[in-house]
């Protein structure tokens, strides 16, 4: 009866084709790879950490406004333009933006323009009544999935940076600030009075 058993297991394994197992485990191990890599272009790609510092280039973006125009900070090269990222439940951020608002009507079509990047993630149906709400003209840019926090590398809100005509981050302000005191308007003045740097 044993030797009846271990022959029908022998039977069994020559049954099952283990070349075919191989070849079946294989392809369903690229197939997964292959939606791996189509889901997250940069799954094997390595970390690209853009800097964001001082002294350097300031990283590009695209974001829709309220109005659906898409709007990149590269469109404003040769105007000085702070960067305001916010987002509309943020107290200090509400607490900031009419003196934000003051400064842009100080300044407007001075070759300046304010972008301020909201990474609420209701988007247009919330930043949109806040801006009117507040009596905001400045434009207001939809980040709901908050991918500006992961490029300008931010720890809250709001953060700004203000960006001169060479597209060079000037300066990084942690917390809020009151945009509308002489100090800060004579900062903008001056860096508008300054002439982008020539290159080559």
């Amino acid at each position: 009866m044993r030797l009846k058993k271990s022959r029908m297991i022998e039977m069994d394994e020559e049954k099952f084709n283990y070349p075919v197992a191989i070849f079946v485990f294989l392809t369903f191990t690229v197939l997964l790879a292959v939606l791996l890599l189509k889901q997250d272009g940069s799954f094997l790609k390595p970390a690209k950490k853009a800097p964001i510092e001082i002294g350097l280039l300031a990283p590009d973006f695209t974001y829709p406004g309220i109005d659906g125009e898409m709007v990149s900070l590269s469109d404003y090269r040769g105007n000085v333009v702070p960067v305001n990222i916010w987002a509309t439940w943020c107290k200090a951020c509400v607490d900031e933006m009419p003196s934000m608002e003051k400064l842009y009507q100080k300044l407007q079509g001075k070759i300046f323009e304010i972008l301020a990047v909201s990474i609420d993630s209701l988007g247009h149906k919330v930043v949109a009544p806040f801006m009117k709400k507040y009596k905001l003209t400045f434009p207001a840019l939809l980040d709901s999935m908050g991918s500006i926090r992961r490029t300008y590398k931010t720890t809250g809100v709001p953060e700004s940076f203000i960006i001169d005509k060479d597209g060079i981050l000037f300066k990084k302000i942690v917390g809020p600030l009151d945009w509308a005191q002489p100090d800060v308007f004579r900062l903008f003045r001056d860096l508008i009075q300054r002439p982008m740097v020539k290159k080559g």
